[in-house]
């Protein structure tokens, strides 16, 4: 298990995230915008329904969904049988999602938002607790974990691109064929359905679990797991940073068609300041890699995230109106954020083996749910967030927005993200689980 794994496999095991991450980032960067602009629904009311998701079913089941994958033994594996039974049901809830109608208000319009995104968050969470588990047991080598999860976030670029540069474009086709804008962006979410089952069926079916003998499902009660989960300094430490880093980074895209439309004036190239940004971060992921193996996880984490403030900061003093100063600034932030899609993922299996050192047991699962479920909340209030700052500054969809509603869109943009990541930077620089605390932890096991 500490030995390397073929570029066949990282790739198999790549694929699904491509499907899972359209989905992220068509939430990250168009559901509020879609809400707003498409379905025409209360901003603060749209926010404020996926919050309540996320303080209610979620806070249970991406642990809950963890623990159980922790405790299966199946001729398919531990994690497996979850996304072969859920592909299918995750590509029709996705489509659901973008497939309200037009006018919703008061309590039919929060229910609406809440139970269509309970439903994808559902489905979602049962696909990628257990996937995302499934790395850390693929290998065990602290730098070989780091390079299985550069080539998975190559996927995880593509699928990104998908969701945030082509939303706008697959809708767009539709409406020049003579869709409304309610049945355009309907058809679009069964595409990126589509295309999220069929590429995690990818990696359900081409992924061999390794048997490992040593290797039994988890005994421990569920609330022992967590309570040890919170007993894990690393590991705290990683989630504080994390929550900070990932509110902040929604918020900014959350609100990024929203200030290239109204404060630059350049909606028409959402799609490629968007496939600049991204494609950039997809670049990138490889040499972060590397720098990785120079520098310590936690470091390398901060500097990219040091990288990406600056080019953040650099966009909130851009004038009113055009300009191609915007693909610059997408230029040197996805630079940075490329680190964002490499370390946080490569850094969760490590704190596993500080749990295991210490338990005796293996709960992948467990931790995975709860970075899972950090995830999703925090994503859920920068979105939410997001909503109220546009309602707060009195934000009107699709007219010519007052300078007290342009400096909110600038201001949440690019100033409070910048403020947040430069919270972060300490955390991650002096991060406790190094390379060498690392190998000392496996040699241990």
């Amino acid at each position: 298990m500490n030995g390397k794994l073929s570029t066949k496999t990282k790739i198999l095991y790549g694929i699904a995230d491509l499907g899972i991450s359209l989905l992220t980032a068509s939430i990250q960067f168009f559901l509020l915008f879609y809400y707003t602009d498409i379905a025409m629904i209360d901003p603060g009311l749209a926010g404020t329904a996926l919050l309540v998701g996320k303080l209610t079913w979620d806070a249970i089941n991406d642990p809950l969904f963890g623990y159980f994958s922790d405790r299966t033994r199946s001729r398919w594996g531990r994690r497996k049988p979850y996304m072969l039974f859920s592909a299918i049901p995750f590509g029709l809830t996705i489509w659901l999602l973008f497939s309200l109608p037009e006018g919703l208000v008061g309590a039919k319009a929060f229910l609406a938002v809440l139970s269509t995104f309970l439903l994808v968050d559902t489905t979602q969470t049962l696909i990628s607790v257990p996937y995302y588990a499934l790395s850390a047991e693929l290998t065990y080598d602290y730098d070989e974990r780091t390079s299985l999860i550069a080539i998975r976030m190559i996927f995880t670029v593509v699928g990104y691109i998908l969701g945030a540069a082509a939303t706008t474009l697959v809708a767009g086709i539709f409406m020049n064929m003579g869709w409304t804008k309610t049945a355009a962006y309907s058809g679009t979410g069964a595409i990126f359905g589509i295309i999220a089952t069929i590429t995690v069926l990818i990696t359900a079916f081409g992924v061999k679990e390794k048997p490992n003998p040593e290797l039994v499902p988890a005994k421990m009660p569920v609330w022992s797991q967590i309570k040890q989960v919170f007993k894990n300094k690393p590991f705290v430490i990683y989630m504080i940073a994390s929550t900070i880093v990932s509110i902040s980074f929604t918020l900014l895209t959350s609100l990024l068609p929203y200030f290239l439309t109204y404060q630059l004036d350049m909606s028409g190239e959402i799609s490629l300041v968007m496939l600049v940004l991204l494609g950039t971060i997809g670049i990138f992921l490889i040499p972060w890699r590397h720098v990785s193996t120079k520098l310590n996880k936690g470091p390398s984490y901060a500097l990219g995230l040091g990288i990406a403030s600056l080019a953040i900061l650099g966009a909130y003093f851009l004038p009113k109106g055009p300009t191609p100063l915007i693909y610059v600034v997408a230029f040197v932030a996805g630079l940075g954020f490329s680190a964002q899609y490499v370390f946080p993922w490569s850094m969760i299996p490590d704190v596993v083996e500080v749990d295991y050192a210490i338990t005796g047991e293996r709960h992948e699962g467990i931790y995975f749910g709860i970075n899972s479920f950090l995830g999703k909340l925090t994503g859920a209030l920068g979105i939410a967030a997001s909503g109220w700052a546009l309602k707060l500054y009195g934000y009107v969809p699709d007219v010519e927005q007052t300078a007290h509603a342009l400096f909110g869109i600038r201001f949440f943009f690019a100033i409070v993200p910048v403020i947040a990541f430069a919270i972060s930077l300490p955390l991650l620089i002096w991060y406790p689980l190094t390379r060498k605390k690392h190998a000392e932890l496996t040699r241990k096991a």
